[in-house]
């Protein structure tokens, strides 16, 4: 006999009731995006290869160690996306969403694929939301997309989370500090590995956890130390305007995000109860991608939030989020003809938008009451031969076990008006 199948290591399950809590991670990220005016984007889970080297960076590990790529049979070198920042990008430059109002401001949601080492909220298959605001270099747009991430994590009830702040600077400034950091980096004591990773992308040793590099960096020069004017202006703005907004944050200047896009703002939100991986979602400005691309010349900012980690937050604090319940409402039919009038029932309360089920095969009263209690129903409706006979039913409040016998024709605004009273 075969072994049974598993699912690919390093990709999670989601099932109920824990499906539940996620998908309700996802819709308050989602609901935030959308009270900000950010439209749904659906975007493709594959895509040119050569999207994501030229959008985020040969040099960065993502690029270079972590995306799934394949050919497909028509010979085109595809790769699962790793991001979607990019995707986005490729989406407003393909339709002309540039050449319309802008900021163009989109959400999205889904899977994301990394070749990565599986560990604790460390995933190959994460998921994520993100919003992309194109068009604006504005820091007035930069503390809003912020704030909708704030705003989404605030709505779980998270509290213990907090946003680290810095800046990357721009095309003017970040040459210089490049050459300044390199010339650091040159001295110290690197292995083969790091140090070809310096003459890639210095910034990105900056990012390196291990101890025997940290300590190596204590003297580093930082950007936010050579800014130039108009990017320490530009980023005195942004924590002006996120102070008026009440939005706390921790200045960060060694802060480094994995991405080679990024200028300007750049933030995470980090959350010290997930231990190693504590990161819960982050992002910042990209001023040169959409150019890089093949687009117009348009400044963009986003975020990307990770749903599987936002969750693990929720969960570290004891947070319950989500309704833990499948339905409202669970019909117990006894006896042939019961069940044949319950699929009718279900049908006229389901129509009045309450969630609803039925016991189903052949159980009796207690078995199919048991069936009623996993389910979380609030309440039971109880049909037997002699209910059937005189046209009624039993409603059964499964909180505090009360009981009323309701005539089938006012059972479901009885339903209705019970429920609005369990809910107040």
């Amino acid at each position: 006999m075969a072994g049974q199948f598993q699912a690919p290591k390093g990709v999670p399950d989601y099932f109920p009731p824990r499906s539940n809590s996620f998908l309700a991670v996802q819709n308050a990220i989602g609901n935030a995006a959308a009270l900000a005016g950010y439209g749904y984007v659906e975007l493709p889970i594959f895509e040119d290869v050569n999207l994501f080297v030229r959008g985020i960076g040969e040099s960065t590990d993502v690029v270079s160690k972590e995306m799934y790529v394949f050919e497909d049979r028509g010979g085109r070198t595809l790769a699962l996306r790793p991001e979607g920042t990019a995707g986005v990008a490729r989406v407003v430059i393909e339709h002309g969403l540039d050449r319309g109002q802008l900021p163009v401001k989109l959400w999205y949601k889904g899977p994301f694929f990394r070749a990565e080492r599986p560990q604790q909220g460390r995933y190959r298959q994460l998921q994520q939301v993100g919003i992309e605001a194109i068009g604006a270099p504005d820091p007035a747009l930069d503390v809003e997309v912020i704030s909708v991430a704030d705003d989404a994590f605030r709505s779980l009830g998270l509290r213990n989370f907090k946003l680290l702040l810095t800046s990357l600077g721009c095309a003017n400034c970040r040459p210089k500090y490049r050459e300044k950091l390199s010339d650091y980096l040159l001295k110290l004591d690197l292995d083969e590995e790091t140090k070809n990773r310096a003459k890639l992308n210095p910034l990105r040793v900056l990012d390196d956890k291990r101890e025997e590099v940290q300590k190596q960096l204590n003297s580093a020069p930082l950007i936010i130390n050579e800014l130039c004017s108009e990017c320490s202006s530009y980023h005195k703005e942004v924590e002006d305007l996120l102070k008026a907004t009440d939005v706390a944050f921790t200045p960060a200047p060694r802060l480094v995000r994995g991405l080679d896009y990024y200028t300007r703002t750049t933030f995470e939100f980090d959350h010290p109860e997930l231990g190693a991986q504590s990161g819960i979602g982050g992002g910042g400005r990209y001023d040169g991608l959409m150019a890089s691309l093949g687009g117009q010349d348009l400044s963009g900012i986003g975020f990307g939030i990770g749903t599987d980690r936002t969750l693990m937050a929720c969960e570290a604090e004891n947070l319950i989020v989500g309704d833990q319940s499948f339905v409202d409402v669970f019909i117990v039919p006894i006896g042939d003809k019961a069940h044949s009038l319950a699929v009718s029932l279900l049908q006229q309360i389901r129509s009045a938008d309450i969630r609803a089920d039925m016991a189903y095969g052949d159980r009796g009263l207690k078995g199919a009451m048991k069936a009623a209690d996993k389910s979380g129903a609030k309440f039971a409706v109880v049909i037997g031969d002699e209910e059937v006979s005189s046209a009624q039913v039993q409603i059964k409040n499964l909180g505090d076990s009360s009981q009323n016998q309701v005539a089938l024709g006012d059972m479901v605004a009885h339903l209705i008006q019970a429920i609005r009273q369990t809910e107040n």
